[in-house]
């Protein structure tokens, strides 16, 4: 069976690496790729109770303008579609990006979100930008892989889980990360950063059920503590020379303030490396 990836794309530099990135992380695999560009007119809010009508002038010239832009990046992307085991399907729709891609993932089933953690309009002091935080806080019915800018392919070497094994573990939730790992032969790094190295039971009950989950992958357990999370996070992943992070994204979990946005902007590793979020469900 292949696999369903959405890549979202705004036509910038930074998501068509994106693209380029997911085509290269499943060269091997079958895939389905939905490319989908959610456009917007000027002058409406989508959010205004006035939005225009499929059939009006300037609804059919932003739709118009997608779906040419669509069509010279898919011939941009012509070396890399010649994979037998990659086919694509191109999506242009008048909608939020938000919208559009919860939408997609549910009439699609959709396995995976790849997409550019800056936008064309990204300021510099938004590392992951708007739209990609919206997407990784609240896209759930499947994990997203957000690609950082400017950031060139390279098999990952290993893949650092961040936990603190305070919330149980599901496999399926878990999938994504083993099949990476797999397909590139890529470690799993287990890093528990805590004030205090002993754990307690619950927590060792935890730790026991995700080394069961992931057992017949190549992964080994770190513990680093008196440290800030992010901080402890940012010099392992920096002194190891990791190349891919991820972690479940529990809603009310210790790591869900990894997604906020002022604690993105200090953490310096996602400027530089992608980061798989898996959702707990």
């Amino acid at each position: 069976m292949d696999k369903r990836i959405l890549l979202p794309t705004d036509f910038s530099k930074n998501a068509l690496n994106a693209i380029r990135y997911a085509l290269d992380l499943y060269q091997e695999q079958e895939c389905t790729f939905y490319i989908l560009n959610a456009y917007q007119v000027h002058g409406y809010s989508i959010d205004s109770m006035m939005v225009p009508e499929p059939g009006e002038e300037r609804y059919e010239a932003a739709k118009k303008a997608s779906e040419e832009r669509m069509s010279k990046l898919m011939d941009v992307l012509e070396f890399q579609r010649d994979n037998p085991k990659h086919s694509f399907e191109t999506i242009s729709t008048f909608n939020s990006l938000l919208y559009a891609v919860s939408t997609t993932v549910a009439k699609k089933d959709i396995d995976l979100v790849i997409m550019g953690t800056k936008g064309a309009t990204g300021a510099s002091a938004n590392i992951f930008g708007t739209n990609a935080v919206d997407v990784m806080e609240n896209i759930t019915a499947c994990p997203v892989l957000a690609i950082p800018e400017n950031y060139r392919f390279s098999p990952p070497n290993e893949i650092v889980f961040p936990t603190d094994y305070r919330t149980g573990f599901k496999r399926r939730e878990l999938n994504y990360l083993m099949e990476i790992s797999r397909i590139h032969k890529a470690p799993i790094r287990l890093l528990h950063v805590e004030r205090e190295s002993k754990l307690d039971p619950v927590q060792q009950d935890n730790k026991a059920l995700l080394e069961e989950i992931i057992e017949g992958t190549d992964y080994s357990s770190h513990v680093l503590t008196d440290v800030k999370v992010h901080t402890g996070i940012n010099t392992f992943v920096q002194s190891r020379e990791s190349d891919m992070i991820s972690f479940v994204n529990e809603k009310h979990g210790f790591f869900n303030a990894l997604l906020s946005k002022p604690l993105v902007k200090e953490l310096g590793y996602s400027a530089n490396i992608p980061i798989l979020v898996l959702n707990a469900n």
